[in-house]
C-alpha cells in the first residue's frame, strides 16, 4: 500500500492550515498515495496548553463541516483519509476523535481517543471526555485500520486489542513535543522512547505502524516531528525531520505481516489463561 503522511507546522489561521493540508494531500495522491494520514487535531493550534472554556467553540459535530470538506477531497482524489477532529458530541461532552473518510467521501468509521493525558502543557482532561467506542479496527477499501490517537501510543494493550481484531495497520495521529524545561539530553531520551515504544508495538503484533506528528513551535511546546512508518519487525521505512514540515508517500508491503507472524508467532503463544490480572489497576498481592 502507498501511504501518504503530512507533517505540518500549524498556525492560528485554521483556514490556511486546512488549505495547506488539502494541497499536500493532492500532491500525495498524484504520487500514488492510496491512504493519507493527518496529524492530531490538524485544523488548528494545539490548544490544550491552557484551560479556556471559550476554546470549546472550536469543536464541531461529526458528521460536520470538516468531514464534509475532507469527504469531498477523498472523493475527488479517490483516497482514504485519516482525519483528527475536536468533536462536539453534545453540550458539555467533547471528544478527541479520529475519523476515517472512505475514498467515496463517506465516513468509514471513527475512534474516540481512550487515554487522555493531564500533564503540564497537555491539559487534555479539561477538554476531552474519554472515548467510549473501544478499540476496534475500521474497515476500509485499503484494509482494516487500527486507528489510535497520540497518548494511546504508549499503551501496548491498545495496540494488542486492535491486532486481535484483525487490524492490518496501526495508525497514530499525534501531537507531542519537548518540554522547554528539560535538558537537551532528556528531550532526546523522551523523543526516542516515544518512537521505540511504537516500533515495539509493530514487533509485538507483526504489523506496520504509521505515526504522524506535527512540527514547529506552538506556545511553550516545540513539537518534535519525527513522523515515521515502520514495518512489522519495527524496521524504519521512513522518518521525517525533527524541525521541518514533510509530506511523503511510503510504500508498505502489507503481505509481509503474515510472513513475519509465521516466523514469530507471538499471537499463537500467548498465555491467555494467565493474563487475568491485566484488567487490574495494580497487583498488590
Amino acid at each position: 500500500m502507498k501511504i501518504g503522511i503530512i507533517q505540518q507546522h500549524n498556525t492560528a489561521d485554521r483556514k490556511d492550515n486546512m488549505v495547506r493540508l488539502m494541497t499536500k494531500t493532492r500532491q500525495l495522491a498524484r504520487q500514488g498515495a492510496q491512504l493519507v494520514v493527518l496529524q492530531e487535531l490538524h485544523n488548528g493550534l494545539y490548544f490544550c496548553q491552557e484551560e479556556d472554556v471559550d476554546t470549546f467553540d472550536q469543536a464541531e459535530p461529526i458528521p460536520g463541516p470538516s468531514t464534509e470538506v475532507f469527504g469531498r477531497l477523498a472523493r475527488e482524489l479517490q483516497v482514504v483519509i485519516v482525519t483528527s477532529l475536536f468533536e462536539r458530541r453534545a453540550p458539555g461532552v467533547y471528544h478527541n476523535t479520529a475519523v476515517v473518510i472512505e475514498k467515496d467521501g463517506t465516513i468509514a468509521g471513527k475512534y474516540r481517543k481512550m487515554h487522555i493525558p493531564d500533564d503540564p502543557g497537555y491539559y487534555e482532561k479539561f477538554y476531552f471526555t474519554p472515548g467510549d467506542l473501544g478499540f476496534h479496527p475500521i474497515q476500509t477499501s485499503v484494509g482494516r485500520l487500527g486507528v489510535l490517537v497520540c497518548w494511546d501510543q504508549w499503551y501496548p494493550e491498545a495496540a494488542r486489542l486492535m491486532a486481535l481484531q484483525g487490524a492490518e495497520l496501526l495508525i497514530y495521529p499525534t501531537a507531542i513535543g519537548y518540554d522547554s524545561h528539560d535538558t537537551p539530553e532528556e528531550q532526546e531520551r523522551q523523543r526516542m522512547a516515544w518512537q521505540t515504544v511504537q516500533r515495539g508495538h509493530a514487533v509485538a503484533n507483526g504489523l506496520p505502524v504509521v505515526t504522524v506528528n506535527r512540527v514547529g513551535n506552538e506556545g511553550l511546546i516545540k513539537f518534535w516531528g519525527t513522523s515515521f512508518v515502520s514495518g512489522p519487525q519495527g524496521e524504519l521505512l521512513y522518518e521525517a525531520p525533527t524541525d521541518q514540515e514533510a509530506a511523503a508517500v511510503v510504500d508498505v508491503d502489507m503481505a509481509r505481516s503474515e510472513q513475519v507472524r509465521r516466523w514469530w508467532p507471538f499471537l499463537r503463544d500467548r498465555r491467555i489463561d494467565s493474563y487475568g490480572d491485566i484488567t487490574r489497576r495494580y497487583v498488590d498481592d
